[in-house]
């Protein structure tokens, strides 16, 4: 007797969406959206600067409510500017090959020191010598949940040695790719609530 049965399917992916969302949304639009183009939907609804300031006195007392657009070309649009950013926050897409942030200075010493922002010289200092360039004060002062992205990163690290500097480049170009596709939602926004769906 095994304890374990090799041949149980034990990698089937199981959603935990309710099965009443899947039918409403299928008779809205005529398909079944799958259960990634939800999340992704959901998550690029959570990255509207105009959702999170519209329904800021509602996200401080209840779980979130999402907006399900009953137009299903824009929920698509929301579904891809979605996915662009779950793949930029998890530092997988590939619009992070050509990072727009530079390590560069002079010297050995790679030890995250001091952290200096230069907003004149759009660049952060980990040390004396050595620095991180093209890094405009949009990024620096970009936020998710109460930290600065950027800043909390280096402090973390502080007083070890900057091991992967591409890393660093490449969470500096997902951020400025945020901003771009948060701009492009919210361009879009008002388009989501003119009519939505009611569970």
């Amino acid at each position: 007797m095994m304890v374990f049965d090799t041949q149980a399917p034990y990698y089937i992916r199981k959603p935990n969406i309710d099965a009443k969302v899947y039918e409403k949304l299928e008779k809205t639009f005529g398909e079944k959206p799958s259960p990634e183009d939800i999340l992704y939907y959901i998550y690029g609804i959570f990255y509207s600067n105009t959702y999170r300031t519209t329904y800021a006195e509602f996200l401080k007392i209840d779980f979130p409510r999402v907006p399900f657009t009953a137009n299903y070309k824009v929920f698509k649009k929301v579904v891809d500017f979605g996915k662009q950013l779950a793949d930029l926050h998890l530092l997988e897409s590939e619009k992070l090959s050509k990072p727009i942030s530079k390590y560069r200075g002079n010297g050995d010493n790679d030890r995250i020191e001091k952290i200096k922002y230069s907003e004149k010289e759009n660049c952060v200092y980990i040390n004396d010598d050595k620095y991180f360039d093209g890094i405009v004060s949009k990024l620096w002062n970009y936020y998710i949940g109460g930290y600065q992205v950027l800043h909390k990163f280096l402090k973390d690290r502080q007083g070890r040695l900057m091991d992967d500097p591409r890393h660093y480049s490449r969470i500096v170009t997902a951020i400025s790719k945020t901003i771009v596709l948060q701009k492009q939602i919210d361009d879009i926004y008002s388009q989501i609530e003119q009519e939505i769906i009611e569970f």
